[in-house]
């Protein structure tokens, strides 16, 4: 098989991902195990910021993950994720969960977060592309995350 482009090679910046939530994926309660869902976040987000930098990356940190619903079993997740922001080295993915209901066909936003990730090789941080907001929707995400770059390193 041979390797192909994306279909659409300039829209590296964004990913979507689906999973099926299932018992090995739950808490005593029948519903996903936070730790679970962190994970697979973390995965988005690798996926996510390794397609845009077009080299393999590390997380930084992890903001404000908001678990907004709680998860069923047999649920399917819809994970939207997005490079927002780049610095030298780093950038921001931001991701939205959408949590479905298959049977009922009824969905929810259950949780959002943001993730910075550093584009890493040989044990060093190295320069990454620089974005450049295309539409509103861009460049709304790309100065919400300057001021959450701002707050952090602000310490609050």
């Amino acid at each position: 098989m041979d390797n192909q482009p994306l279909l659409d090679p300039s829209d590296n910046r964004s990913l979507t991902m689906n999973i099926l939530v299932t018992p090995s994926m739950s808490n005593f309660s029948g519903l996903m195990h936070g730790g679970e869902l962190l994970k697979i976040l973390d995965q988005v987000a690798y996926a996510c910021a390794t397609r845009y930098c077009g080299i393999g990356v590390i997380t930084l940190s992890v903001d404000s993950v908001m678990f907004r619903q709680p998860i069923p079993i047999g649920t399917l997740l819809t994970f939207l994720a997005s490079v927002n922001y780049t610095g030298r080295t780093s950038c921001e993915v931001g991701i939205k969960v959408i949590s479905e209901n298959i049977k009922d066909r009824f969905v929810t936003h259950c949780v959002s977060c943001y993730f910075t990730m550093v584009a890493f090789k040989d044990g060093k941080s190295v320069p990454i592309p620089q974005l450049e907001p295309r539409n509103q929707t861009e460049k709304r995400r790309y100065e919400a995350a300057i001021k959450r770059r701002e707050l952090r390193s602000a310490g609050k």
